[in-house]
């Protein structure tokens, strides 16, 4: 009996032992794919990347308690967003000496903060699936979930979307036009975990109707794009002339006192340099001053204007009222006189760099010095610029990634405006990752998108998502080019967010009605 005993006590632990390798392989290799989707996105764009972390993950969750669901899908996100992040630690080296400690701790903060969202979605995937309903439909519908809340709670930080690894495929990434960042993200986790099933043991005929679902979405998106393309019918180019000037100055110059007048010259100079031009555009707070308030500078910029023509620069602005003075971060549209034609706020400003949340508890100091925190202005808006040019929307760097939140709905603009400044980031990721978003929101809206950057990456987009014409990382230098023509609203433009929740119900309805028409095991072993 002794003996007995004893052999049952080995025998467990053994199967205990295995177990606990066969969960720390699970966890392992989770890691490993969400690591492998940061080389789906810009600037590596690695397509098949774009499905297979997300096959592999969902192999991983069959079967599985919501609670390991849940760390399955934490430890896919630590992985996933550690290194497709950790281009923020060169904003900490720009002032090392103050900040430079901080470097790690907030990558690694805000990745185990981020990671909560995939792993929640994860676990109502499982849960839902457990609940009788098709897995792969419940995984893609928590997964596209999951994602609009990261783009919106609190402040929000939809970077890296799933959709953003179709940003380099021009083809691909033309079905956000129809169903956003956010619907495109759910084709593509429902036809990886459509995929990865394919893998489970299974017969013939269950591993074929999945390769078909899978082909089926893949085609469709192919196919979308390649019609929608193919369809135009508009000249590539408008009559309006453009300029779009990088001019390459140093995150840590940006501000010095000793080449603030170098640098004005820079701008000055390069915007001098032979050709014509309708519109003038310079990067965010170009000018380092408040140029709403020195009418002398403006003086001086008119003089590089054509006589009808605009510059629309970036420019801190400083508004007095009785109590307090507030600071916004804006762009400024200056006609050939010297007047202020009209005015933008950023609106979506970035926490601890351009203000701090909860000041009055959080006793932080921002990553960037000046008088005060900025102060967010009302929103989208739709600036005309002087008669003859086309109407603009302005999206101030951060703005740009933010899907269905750049364009006013009320008056259409002709094309999109994003000034930025990605100095802080140095030749890291982080620019092609954001850059990556901007191209999203032109083929979601259909409207071309020009970018002028400080150090770059500075590009003319069409409304497609193309670039017509690029200034590379930390190159000076200028793009004399025609405005490309707009589209007329897309699906997305006219309903946002509403057109990936139809998707989501449709996906449901017709598994709804085959459930009906079916035997629910059957309908269930072939979705999962």
């Amino acid at each position: 009996m002794e003996g007995f005993q004893i052999s049952v006590r080995m025998e467990t632990h053994r199967l205990c032992s295995k177990t606990r390798l066969q969960n720390l392989a699970s966890f392992a290799v989770s890691v490993a794919a969400g690591a492998s989707f940061v080389l789906a996105l810009p600037p590596y764009s690695i397509l098949p990347l774009a499905l297979i972390p997300f096959a592999v993950l969902a192999v991983f969750l069959r079967g599985v308690s919501p609670l390991k669901a849940f760390s399955l899908g934490y430890v896919f996100g630590l992985g996933q967003f550690v290194p497709g992040l950790f281009w923020i630690t060169e904003s900490f080296q720009v002032e090392a000496d103050r900040f430079g400690w901080l470097a790690l701790p907030a990558v690694f903060g805000l990745a185990m903060l981020l990671s909560a969202f995939p792993a929640l979605a994860c676990a109502i995937a499982t849960r839902m699936t457990r609940a009788g309903l098709p897995s792969a439909l419940s995984l893609a519908s928590a997964w596209v979930a999951s994602e609009w809340l990261r783009g919106h709670i609190l402040t929000g930080f939809p970077w890296n979307l799933a959709a953003y690894s179709l940003a380099d495929w021009t083809v691909l990434s033309q079905a956000a036009s129809l169903v956003g960042s956010y619907g495109l993200g759910f084709l593509i986790v429902l036809s990886a975990t459509l995929a990865g099933y394919t893998f489970c043991p299974s017969d013939h005929r269950l591993r074929r109707l999945r390769v078909a679902g899978t082909a089926a979405i893949l085609i469709g998106i192919s196919g979308f794009g390649i019609v929608r393309i193919a369809a135009s019918t508009l000249p590539p180019e408008g009559g309006t002339r453009i300029r779009v000037v990088q001019p390459n100055i140093a995150q840590s110059a940006k501000w010095d006192q000793a080449t603030r007048d170098e640098n004005k010259q820079r701008l000055i100079t390069l915007s001098e340099r032979a050709g014509s031009f309708d519109l003038l555009l310079w990067p965010e707070t170009a000018w380092p001053g408040f140029l709403a308030e020195d009418e002398g500078a403006r003086i001086i910029l008119a003089s590089l204007l054509p006589e009808s023509g605009v510059l629309i620069t970036g420019s801190p602005v400083q508004e007095e009222t009785a109590t307090r003075t507030t600071y916004r971060n804006a762009v400024l549209a200056i006609a050939s006189d010297g007047t202020i034609l009209a005015q933008y706020a950023k609106h979506h400003l970035v926490p601890f760099g351009e203000y701090v949340p909860l000041r009055g508890i959080l006793p932080l100091p921002r990553l960037v010095e000046s008088r005060g925190d900025f102060v967010p202005g009302p929103g989208p808006s739709t600036l005309a610029i002087g008669a003859g040019l086309p109407l603009v929307g302005v999206a101030i760097c951060y703005e740009a990634i933010f899907p269905g939140h750049v364009v006013d709905g009320a008056t259409r603009p002709s094309w999109i405006f994003n000034a930025t400044n990605d100095a802080w980031f140095g030749t890291s990721i982080g620019p092609w990752q954001h850059l990556a978003s901007a191209r999203m929101r032109a083929v979601e809206e259909g409207l071309p998108l020009v970018r002028a950057a400080n150090t770059g990456i500075s590009v003319v987009v069409d409304a497609y998502g193309r670039t017509i014409a690029m200034i590379e990382l930390e190159r000076s230098g200028i793009i004399d080019a025609r405005l490309p023509r707009p589209l007329p609203p897309t699906p997305y433009a006219r309903f946002g967010d509403w057109t990936a929740i139809a998707l989501i119900m449709f996906a449901w309805i017709i598994a709804g009605l085959r459930l009906r028409l079916q035997k629910p095991a059957r309908l269930t072993s072939i979705m999962t």
